[in-house]
């Protein structure tokens, strides 16, 4: 792919992110000051849709990521490290005399609103926990009650889901997104497994902040690893 027009799907799975509503060429002009025109933006918007990283909703509107932008997105992020702040965050959950377990679900607890949606830590077939209901559910997907349906739906086999999950292992924060995610079509997770096998996610819509996602679990994995 070019890299200009990689450079604008970039802005366009970012923008989407923080934002919720679909990009427009304009936009992207304009909020990210480039040299060239809406037309040249909207001839590579038909380019990224011919090749499946752009949806476009409805006739005039903006564009909004694929499920393929989302992971072409999320391995461009790579190794992401978590800032100084990120660090703190998750040392700050830590209790020193906790285990593995109590210490994943008092990171998910303290960080789900930093990151924005749900957290789940599963430890084992009969102990699934989560987090972050009030985030999840406050993101604009969910304006649409049968969203909050779908969603309540997978909630209810969380235990058989997260069990799994917990049967493969997840080295380094790993985003499993729309058909890759065992929670169903239209939802993501990165995930992460700890020494102990326990299992941590964040959890949600594809459009879900990977970056901070990634950045908590890694700060997680590496804090946790040491104790």
């Amino acid at each position: 792919m070019d890299q200009r027009i990689e450079g604008v799907l970039e802005y366009v799975v970012a923008d989407y992110i923080e934002s919720a509503e679909p990009v427009s060429s304009n936009a992207v002009v304009e909020t990210h000051h480039l040299v060239v025109s809406s037309a040249t933006i909207r001839n590579w918007f038909g380019i990224l849709e011919r090749e499946g990283y752009l949806i476009q909703p409805h006739t005039s509107s903006g564009r909004i990521p694929s499920a393929k932008a989302y992971a072409w997105f999320v391995e461009r992020l790579g190794a992401a490290e978590p800032t100084k702040d990120e660090r703190r965050m998750v040392a700050e959950a830590v209790a020193e005399n906790a285990d593995i377990v109590a210490n994943a679900k008092r990171i998910a607890k303290r960080c789900a609103e930093y990151v924005g949606t749900a957290m789940l830590v599963g430890s084992s077939e009969s102990d699934a926990y989560y987090t972050g209901l009030t985030e999840l559910f406050s993101q604009p997907e969910f304006r649409d009650s049968a969203r909050v349906i779908s969603m309540s739906s997978v909630l209810d086999r969380l235990d058989r889901d997260l069990a799994a999950l917990r049967s493969k292992v997840f080295i380094s924060p790993t985003a499993l997104i729309d058909g890759a995610c065992p929670f169903g079509r239209g939802c993501a997770t990165v995930a992460l497994t700890l020494p102990d096998q326990t299992l941590v996610c964040a959890f949600g819509p594809m459009r879900m902040d990977y970056r901070r996602s990634i950045h908590i679990l890694s700060a997680t994995h590496q804090l946790l690893n040491a104790l």
